[in-house]
């Protein structure tokens, strides 16, 4: 799938100011810091399209991007990340009450791209997140993200482990680098069957 424009949609801090659309919807959600800005900017060829930051938990909205491919137009989402941000349990429940709103209530939603710092095994956080998306039937692709940031050898040991720890789980797993751009024609293809 070739990218022909993108550009931001909206910004939603509610469940309830989601926008009405009936393009196929993307969802990409991780632990925060797990480089989902970064990869969003590097499926679309774009540097500062999702805002990238050092500080954990940035990301406090549902941010939508609106793509127009050579298929046809999407939205890319970019959810609010979840773990060691330091944040108050209030706005944390807020987070997780507007991240579960999204995912329970779209039906233009395709799939549910989880990333996983090649670096970290899965937490409970991860795996039970792929169980909620197996109990609700929304697809899920795992994104093992960073992979540029290991030598080949140490890589390929660390992906072999993040694949046993998936043993049992039917989900689709690509390794991307938003630096090198490694699986990124891989991960499109994901997405386009997922049309």
């Amino acid at each position: 799938m070739k990218v022909k424009n993108a550009g931001l949609l909206t910004s939603c801090p509610k469940v309830s100011q989601l926008p009405d659309t009936d393009w196929p919807e993307f969802a990409f959600l991780g632990r925060s810091n797990v480089g989902k800005s970064s990869l969003l900017n590097a499926l679309v060829r774009r540097k500062n399209l999702a805002h990238t930051s050092s500080t954990p938990g940035k990301t406090r909205m549902i941010h939508f991007f609106e793509v127009a491919t050579d298929v046809e137009p999407l939205l890319l989402v970019d959810l609010p990340g979840y773990g060691f941000a330091r944040v108050s349990r209030q706005e944390r429940n807020a987070w997780r009450g507007l991240v579960e709103g999204y995912l329970e209530g779209r039906k233009q939603l395709r799939a549910a791209i989880l990333l996983q710092d090649v670096r970290r095994d899965f937490s409970d956080d991860e795996t039970l997140l792929l169980d909620w998306l197996s109990q609700r039937k929304i697809s899920a692709v795992v994104a093992i993200t960073k992979a540029d940031k290991l030598k080949p050898m140490q890589r390929k040991k660390r992906v072999a482990a993040l694949r046993s720890q998936m043993e049992g789980r039917e989900v689709p797993i690509r390794v991307t680098s938003s630096q090198s751009k490694e699986g990124l024609p891989e991960l499109w293809r994901l997405l386009r069957d997922h049309l």
